[in-house]
């Protein structure tokens, strides 16, 4: 199959034989780009290094955001050398929410993870999020606020005092009980994964605190786990942009259901 494939939501359900599929691949990594095409080699580089020492039969589904730059060039030179490399494109910028959507949907693995291409968290600290979900929990979420996590290189201060109130304003609205939502770096056990994200109707930075909601809602355990972060240049995240995300958390309240099927 061709490396590069084209994809909009609503992505095909999948159908029953690709569950034995999904039982041949231990691991998809799913990475959004959106005009991306400085940092984003460097981050799958990184990531493909770490994941040949695992053992562990893998992924690595990319996945453009309709990019204006060389994003999908970039991403389609890495998939001609790796064949464990996908490249689905978006025909239009519609957010992270959606990307990321696309990307999980799509993923065969029996668990999930998705990143973000700036690397912000090191790949290296998978291992931890691993040993959660093999205790039993159905997801591992990076935290930098947890007590052991380690800012490495911090925002600056506008940005980081924002982004804390942000999430005190989260916890208090959507989801009691975690520190840190918006941490691009989460483990999930595959099926559920896709389970919830064929409900998630959020295309912008608040997807992750609709996919916290839904696993909530149908008794599935979260661990909030913590990680090292740094932060990088050019980052997609405006130090205003919590407010778009109270916005999308109220008309996830409003939509309601939340529960699987």
């Amino acid at each position: 199959m061709d490396a590069v494939h084209r994809a909009a939501l609503p992505a095909p359900r999948p159908q029953p034989h690709a569950e034995a599929e999904t039982a041949v691949i231990d691991l998809s990594v799913v990475i959004p780009a959106y005009n991306e095409e400085q940092r984003l080699r460097p981050g799958m580089d990184e990531v493909c290094r770490y994941l040949r020492t695992t053992g562990r039969r893998w992924e690595l589904i990319v996945v453009d955001d309709g990019s204006t730059d060389r994003t999908a060039e970039v991403a389609a030179e890495a998939a001609a050398a790796e064949p464990r490399i996908r490249l689905l494109r978006a025909p239009a910028n519609r957010g992270k929410g959606h990307a990321v959507r696309i990307g999980i949907r799509a993923s065969r693995g029996r668990r999930v993870l998705f990143c973000d291409a700036d690397a912000a968290t090191p790949i290296e600290e998978l291992a931890q999020l691993h040993d959660r979900l093999d205790d039993g929990y159905a997801a591992a979420i990076g935290s930098r606020a947890r007590p052991g996590a380690r800012i490495e290189v911090r925002q600056h201060a506008l940005r980081e005092l924002l982004g804390k109130a942000g999430n005190r304003l989260i916890q208090a609205v959507a989801v009691p009980g975690i520190r840190d939502t918006q941490c691009g770096f989460k483990l999930f056990d595959g099926d559920k994964a896709r389970r919830a994200f064929a409900l998630a109707r959020t295309d912008g930075w608040g997807f992750d605190v609709e996919i916290l909601r839904i696993f909530h809602a149908n008794g599935w355990p979260i661990a909030e786990v913590p990680v090292r972060w740094s932060h990088q240049p050019g980052s997609k995240v405006g130090p205003f942009d919590y407010a778009k995300v109270l916005a999308e958390i109220v008309r996830v309240r409003l939509r309601g259901e939340t529960r699987t099927k």
